[in-house]
């Protein structure tokens, strides 16, 4: 698609959290309005659905031109292309048994409506904005031939999202179900992973490691309790970020070994990364074996951190020689090595998403 950064078509967007609804438009990839909250009213279909009337209208009652388009995520499973929501919706639990949300709104304001996954929408954001693109402009910099067009997005917050991106393009799957949180934990059986990798997590493992479950701390009270600034069990603390490094790299593992590509990780919990990532590239970096003895490495591309200077250089440069064709005096450039890479959002989970939300629509509006 051409650069959403100057696009002057406006999209409305919305955050649909489970308190509150955050309203709001897009042109060029930023919010062109102050946002506008209200209460979600979830447990109230009715009254829910016409909160979202009420935001949506009042924001274009802000704007000077129409909107080509309405586009967002909304938490939990749904039937995304055709805009229904329904199924297990712990924060909407009046949409359970099914709402046709896309064709509401398309019905009601008269544009197309895209509703998608949060964790699809984050990695979109970061193919076309984010990560994806600053790395193929640091190795275009350093004279690298190589170029990534493939990246799994994760998400860290209340549960454990990811978002895949195939050749440039968001894979939705054919059932909307491109999922991480339900492969299994590394360290108990039959619990799925999200356990390990979410705010529950965090907390749950530090009121374990410090013998004191009954806590009231949040992963951010636990990342001042690891740096010293607050009381309590400093190792625990750090203990417990660490953990959920490790069990999310290796559900990572399985994810990367099968889609090649690189990895962008977004959410607040990131903020923590000095405890988390050691432990999730050594779950990536580790080895797995035969059963007659043979080692093989966990991931079969090399893993390199890309927020690490020296790591990118090394990544950049890879293992480039030349080659001579058989029977010939030609030359050619060969880099044997196979390697992907992981980095923190720069961007912020939040502005990606939206970015996502944003550049889907204009994707869908130009095809």
């Amino acid at each position: 698609m051409a650069n959403f950064k100057t696009d002057s078509r406006i999209v409305l967007t919305l955050d649909a959290g489970g308190t509150n609804m955050v309203f709001g438009a897009m042109r060029g990839g930023e919010f062109i309005i102050e946002p506008i909250t209200l209460p979600s009213n979830a447990n109230d279909l009715d009254l829910c659905l016409e909160t979202m009337v009420v935001g949506f209208q009042s924001v274009i009652n802000k704007l000077e031109e129409k909107p080509v388009a309405i586009s967002f995520a909304f938490p939990g499973p749904a039937d995304y292309p055709n805009g229904i929501i329904g199924g297990f919706l712990p924060n909407f639990p009046s949409f359970r048994d099914g709402v046709a949300l896309g064709p509401f709104l398309r019905n009601k304001f008269g544009i197309p409506v895209f509703i998608n996954n949060d964790g699809d929408l984050f990695a979109y954001g970061e193919a076309l904005g984010g990560v994806l693109p600053e790395v193929n402009e640091k190795l275009e910099a350093a004279g690298s031939a190589k170029r990534y067009k493939n990246m799994l997005g994760y998400t860290f917050g209340t549960g454990f999202g990811i978002g895949m991106i195939v050749n440039g393009e968001l894979n939705r799957g054919d059932n909307s179900c491109v999922e991480i949180f339900c492969l299994p934990h590394k360290k108990y059986p039959g619990v799925f992973v999200e356990e390990g990798v979410a705010v529950r997590a965090i907390k749950r493992v530090y009121g374990e490691l410090s013998g004191n479950p009954g806590h009231n701390y949040e992963p951010k009270d636990i990342f001042d309790i690891a740096e010293g600034k607050k009381e309590g069990d400093a190792e625990a603390a750090k203990k417990a970020f660490a953990e959920m490094g490790e069990v999310a790299g290796d559900a990572m593992a399985t994810a990367v070994t099968i889609t090649d590509g690189l990895i962008v990780i977004g959410g607040g919990i990131t903020a923590a990364r000095k405890y988390i990532m050691p432990a999730l590239f050594e779950s990536l970096r580790s080895k797995i074996y035969s059963l007659s003895g043979v080692e093989l490495n966990r991931v079969q591309m090399k893993v390199y951190d890309l927020d690490n200077e020296e790591e990118f250089a090394e990544f950049a440069r890879g293992e480039q020689r030349k080659l001579k064709v058989y029977g010939s005096e030609e030359e050619v450039n060969y880099d044997p090595q196979k390697r992907i890479g992981v980095a923190i959002s720069k961007m912020g989970a939040s502005k990606a998403i939206s970015v996502g939300a944003y550049t889907f629509a204009l994707d869908q509006l130009d095809k």
